[in-house]
């Protein structure tokens, strides 16, 4: 027996090399008279299935003495243990830096993902991502990028964050997409989400707001009635506070406005359909197309003398006019109703005789007048 036999003992750590792979345990030679037993409860931080898994005949391996059975003059050693010793010191450095590491997620337990950073790491699944996640089961075997956030030695403790690691990165995304972002812009985005008085776009790592009044030209009750989540639009940059970090959007300006639509398709002297919206004291106004209302002035609702518009025309009515005039610039349009309907013609009886005027004087219905002096 040698003096490095005879120094062995307890708390030494030490290189070995894998003599046999057996189901429960590895036989490791230590450079002792007989093999170290490596069980295989201390082959790793987290749970092991089979040794061979983690081991292979012939590896090399640093190991730690933990115990000695006397009885049999044999060494038990562990492989975790070595590791846990570099992990935490590896850990509470990265916690104190604020530093990143990478692990690969080991399983799937009630409550989060555990992984192997050299110590049993488990992650929350509230730390897990920045979005929520119903199932979990697709990250086991996936490498993935961590925060340390708590730590604690004597109770094994080790909570890990892959949220920060995201957060932090959208972050640095929305900084960067909100220096190159200027107001008049034109951008592609995706409808993220939907609230009573607009929808959230996503421009590449930075949300910006589409109001209700700025989704389309005519008028939107609810954005969910023209829009839905993950829609692909094009949105017009109105305006950007850099300093708030808000983008105010507009889908309505990348189109072609009512107006102009209106006027590529009607000209002066065309008769159209429309509906009328609105009766004011001098007249009604009708929409010709949606956004687009012409006005009938009174004078030009009826053939026949009116008061008040509401004496011919009542809201909702569908009608046809002729277009006078049309302004597009100055979103005008003249229409005429009794344009396009024919003048009435004084109805005539028939058999009535047209009776000739009688010339009839004073003094032929009274004779007696011409002797009167």
């Amino acid at each position: 027996m040698t003096e490095e036999m005879k120094s062995l003992q307890v708390g030494d750590v030490m290189q070995g090399k894998v003599v046999k792979v057996e189901n429960s345990q590895a036989l490791v030679d230590i450079g002792w008279k007989s093999e170290a037993i490596l069980p295989i409860s201390e082959l790793a931080g987290v749970h092991v299935s089979q040794v061979s898994n983690v081991l292979a005949d012939g590896q090399e391996v640093e190991v730690k003495i933990i115990r000695h059975n006397e009885e049999e003059d044999q060494f038990i050693v562990s492989k975790k243990a070595v590791e846990a010793e570099k992990a935490w010191t590896l850990l509470e450095e990265k916690l104190a830096s604020g530093a990143t590491l990478q692990a690969t997620v080991h399983e799937v337990v009630n409550g989060g993902l555990v992984v192997n950073v050299g110590v049993r790491g488990f992650i929350p699944a509230s730390l897990v991502d920045t979005k929520f996640i119903e199932d979990f089961s697709g990250f086991v075997g996936e490498e993935v990028t961590l925060k340390v956030v708590e730590l604690d030695r004597e109770k094994n403790k080790c909570i890990l964050s892959r949220k920060a690691v995201l957060a932090e990165a959208l972050e640095q995304t929305k900084k960067s997409a909100l220096e190159k972002i200027e107001a008049g812009d034109v951008l592609e985005g995706t409808v993220q989400r939907l609230t009573d008085f607009g929808a959230f776009v996503d421009l590449g790592g930075v949300d910006g707001l589409v109001h209700v009044s700025e989704i389309a030209w005519h008028r939107v009750e609810h954005p969910a009635d023209a829009l839905k989540e993950g829609d692909q639009v094009k949105v017009k940059v109105l305006k950007i506070d850099r300093e708030q970090e808000r983008i105010s959007l507009s889908i309505k300006e990348t189109l072609q406005g009512p107006w102009e639509k209106v006027a590529d398709q009607v000209s002066a002297g065309d008769i159209i359909t429309g509906t009328v919206k609105r009766l004011v004291t001098f007249g009604a106004f009708v929409e010709v197309a949606p956004g687009v209302e012409g006005l009938v002035h009174i004078s030009q609702i009826s053939h026949d003398h009116i008061g008040t518009p509401g004496e011919a025309l009542q809201e909702g009515q569908e009608v046809q006019a002729k277009v006078l005039d049309i302004l597009p610039e100055q979103k005008r349009i003249s229409l005429s109703i009794k344009e396009v309907e024919p003048k009435q013609e004084p109805v005539r009886m028939e058999n009535q005789v047209e009776e000739e005027p009688m010339n009839v004087t004073l003094g032929d219905v009274f004779p007696d007048l011409k002797n009167f002096k």
